[in-house]
Parts: C-alpha cells; sequence; structure tokens
C-alpha cells in the first residue's frame, strides 16, 4: 500500500519533482509580467516625442526613453527581496497572486491616462508587483526540484517562459494596436500604449487565476529544507560574486536595449516593425540557446565552465553596437550580445539556487534586485549617454569595459562551483 501511494504521488508530479499544473501556472505568470515589459519598450521614443510634442529634441526623448526603462528597473531591486522573504515565511502562492492582481489593475489604470508624469507612476508600480512574481516563481521551482538536472532544466524553463514573454510582446504591441485600429472604434494616437496595456492586465488576471488554482500556498517547502545541506558554508561567499556577475550582465542588457531603441528610431531610421523585429530576435536567440545549453543532454554541472567565454563575447558584442551601421549588422550584433546573455542569465540564477538551500525566494529575490539594479543603472546610462556628441557610444563602450572586467571575475568560477556529490542524486521518497 505504502508503495502504490509513493507512485501516485509521482504521477502528480513530472520527473523532476514539480507538478506541471504548477508548472505552467509558474511559466505563464513569468510570461505575462515579461509581455508587460516587452510591449512597452519599443513604443516609448513614439509615445514620448508625442506627450512632448514634434519639437521635442530628440537628447530630450533619449533621457526620458532610459529613464522610463530605469524607473520599472529600479522598482524590481527596491521590492524584490522583500516579496521574496515574505515567499520564504508566508508561501508564494499569495505573493504571486498580489505580483499579477496588482501589476494587471496598474496596467488597466494607466492605459487610459495620457500623461509623461502617468507613465513614470505606471512603470514603478508595474515594475513593484512584477518584483513579487519572477523570483517566487523560481523560488518555487528551485524547492521543488530533487535534482540538480531537475532544478536548471525548469529554472530554464520559467526562464524561457520570460524571453518567450519578451519575445511576443514588441510583436504584440504593434499587431495588437494596429488591430484595435482597424477594427475598433477608437482614435488612439500613434505610440499609444491603451491597448497593449488593457490587453497585458487581462492576460495578468488569467494569469492569477491559474497560480490560485495549481500552486500550493506552501509549495516545496518539505524538499528544500532537505536540500538546504546541499548548499554548504565552504562555498557560500560565491553567491556575492555571482550577484556581482548578475549585475554586470544586467547592466550591459539595459544598456543594449535601450540602445536598440534609441538607435533604430534615431539614426537608422527604422520602423517600429523594424524595432519589434530586433527584439524580436534578441529573445528568440536567447531562447534557443537556453534551450539547447539546458537540454537533457547538458550537464547542469558542465555550465561553469561557459562563464568566461560568453562574457567575452557580450563584452566584443556590446563594444560593436555603435559601428553597426545598418539593419543587417544590426541584427549580427544583436545575436552575438543575445547568445551570450542568453546563457549567463540561467546559468547564474542556476548556481544561485544550487547554493541556496532552503532560503530560495530571499537569495533569487536578491539576484532579481542586483540584475534590476544593472538595468536601472544601465538603461539609464544608454539614455543619458546616447546624445553625448563627445563621447560617441559612450555607454556601449563604457560597459563593454565592465563587461571584462566580470570576464576576468569570472576566470575560477569553474574551480570553485563544484556541487556536492549527493546533489546530483534524488532526494529520496
Amino acid at each position: 500500500m505504502k508503495l502504490i501511494g509513493a507512485e501516485r504521488q509521482r504521477a502528480r508530479f513530472d520527473v523532476t519533482g514539480v507538478p506541471r499544473a504548477t508548472m505552467a501556472a509558474l511559466m505563464l505568470a513569468v510570461f505575462t509580467v515579461s509581455v508587460g515589459f516587452g510591449v512597452v519598450l519599443p513604443l516609448l521614443p513614439y509615445l514620448i516625442e508625442r506627450l512632448l510634442g514634434p519639437e521635442v529634441a530628440a537628447a530630450q526623448v533619449s533621457r526620458h526613453t532610459g529613464l522610463l526603462t530605469a524607473v520599472y528597473t529600479l522598482s524590481l531591486f527596491l521590492f524584490a527581496p522583500m516579496w521574496g522573504r515574505l515567499s520564504d515565511r508566508r508561501g508564494p502562492r499569495g505573493v504571486l497572486l498580489a505580483g499579477l492582481l496588482g501589476f494587471g489593475v496598474a496596467m488597466l489604470i494607466f492605459s487610459f491616462v495620457e500623461s509623461l508624469a502617468a507613465v513614470y507612476a505606471e512603470r514603478f508600480l508595474s515594475g513593484l508587483f512584477a518584483a513579487a512574481v519572477t523570483p517566487v516563481a523560481a523560488a518555487v521551482t528551485g524547492n521543488f526540484a530533487t535534482t540538480e538536472q531537475g532544478r536548471a532544466r525548469r529554472l530554464a524553463f520559467v526562464s524561457m517562459a520570460g524571453i518567450t514573454g519578451f519575445l511576443l510582446g514588441p510583436m504584440l504591441g504593434v499587431f495588437v494596436t494596429r488591430f484595435a485600429a482597424d477594427f475598433i472604434p477608437l482614435a488612439l494616437p500613434a505610440g499609444s500604449l491603451t491597448v497593449p496595456l488593457a490587453a497585458t492586465a487581462l492576460l495578468a488576471l488569467l494569469a492569477a487565476c491559474a497560480v490560485a488554482y495549481a500552486v500550493p500556498s506552501g509549495a516545496g517547502e518539505d524538499r528544500s529544507r532537505k536540500t538546504a545541506g546541499a548548499a554548504g558554508d565552504k562555498t557560500a561567499w560565491l553567491v556575492p560574486k555571482l550577484l556581482v556577475l548578475t549585475f554586470i550582465v544586467s547592466a550591459g542588457v539595459g544598456v543594449f536595449e535601450v540602445g536598440l531603441a534609441l538607435r533604430g528610431r534615431q539614426e537608422l531610421g527604422l520602423t517600429p516593425y523594424q524595432i519589434a523585429l530586433m527584439f524580436t530576435e534578441c529573445s528568440l536567440v536567447m531562447f534557443v540557446i537556453q534551450a539547447i545549453v539546458f537540454s537533457p543532454w547538458f550537464k547542469p554541472d558542465a555550465t561553469r565552465w561557459l562563464f568566461a567565454p560568453a562574457l567575452a563575447v557580450l563584452a566584443a558584442g556590446l563594444f560593436l553596437v555603435p559601428w553597426a551601421s545598418d539593419f543587417t549588422l544590426m541584427l549580427v550584433v544583436i545575436a552575438a550580445v543575445a547568445a551570450s546573455a542568453g546563457i549567463l542569465s540561467p546559468m547564474l540564477t542556476y548556481w544561485i539556487s544550487a547554493k541556496a538551500g532552503s532560503a530560495q525566494g530571499w537569495e533569487l529575490g536578491k539576484q532579481t534586485a542586483a540584475a534590476s539594479l544593472g538595468v536601472t543603472l544601465g538603461s539609464a546610462a544608454g539614455g543619458l549617454l546616447y546624445n553625448v556628441a563627445a563621447l560617441p557610444g559612450a555607454s556601449f563602450v563604457l560597459t563593454a569595459g565592465l563587461t571584462v572586467l566580470g570576464f576576468l571575475l569570472s576566470l575560477g568560477l569553474p574551480q570553485l562551483l563544484v556541487l556536492p556529490e549527493s546533489c546530483s542524486r534524488p532526494v529520496s521518497a
């Protein structure tokens, strides 16, 4: 009878110990907040131009584009650790519901407000509630994982769900707005965020329903305590180093994202569709590279050898962005940056989760904070330094230099990031 009961329990889970319905709900939640970010970013320069008037200076558009992106990620930085700690103490379901419902309400309210101050407020509130979703979803996955292979694969799935949201967000923003203009009798000005934000608010409500149904209030708590010893004290100091690398990679991504929108609009004269296509290519490359590196045929422990090569490629790609003189060359540079960042982000999440033990929410919340701080400073630098005539390409070159420091910092990681033998075996039922 005990054996039959164990078999029935395992039937509710996939091979990595995560309930299938829970995994689907977590991926939908992360996908939703990523769509909310991706749907807005390509439209920001056009929205700012409309709100400030046709005579607005290019430098002012650049500044507000960078600052609006930075406000969102600054909010993530401020609140992600708080939500992660609350998840560890009270359970993840309530935190995820608060994040998704708050995210949806913020987008719905501000979808009908047309002022620059309101856009800043929307970005801050959306970041506040998004901070309750991504790190907590990753923490639930880390808590449920019974093997390191399972942890790596499921964290990669969560990451790929976010990438898919960012992949579809820019294109959805353009196409949904065009659809509304063609088939719905609404007089929407160019660059309006009304339709994309309202659609994302509806998606957030659907994701909240899925979380309420599928995520237990104390998801994975017992399992995480069993594996807590795997994150031994001897290597606890490695987490701060991984957080520094998270910050560096994210700063590069922040500069890169803002630079794509501004360079495409102001220097290359691209259409909103072409700019959205660049973001789509970026996300698609990230998705594919993560699917390869975190496939069942690639051991999670082997990912520690990829840190230095990926950081080297990222530094080179960022340095070359200002010299990509047309749309085709931009696509080549985007592929290099996206491939390296697509490897680094989930690897950092995986290794921090592997060292976090039972404090999954707290440690992954700190990682989200480090990533958000990096994107905040990178986005602000990307906007503020973009039109500085005396320093062409300054934000890209400076961030490439910072990435070189990250490369040097990563050289000793393969010898230090070694999993204990007990971490590679399933936890007994």
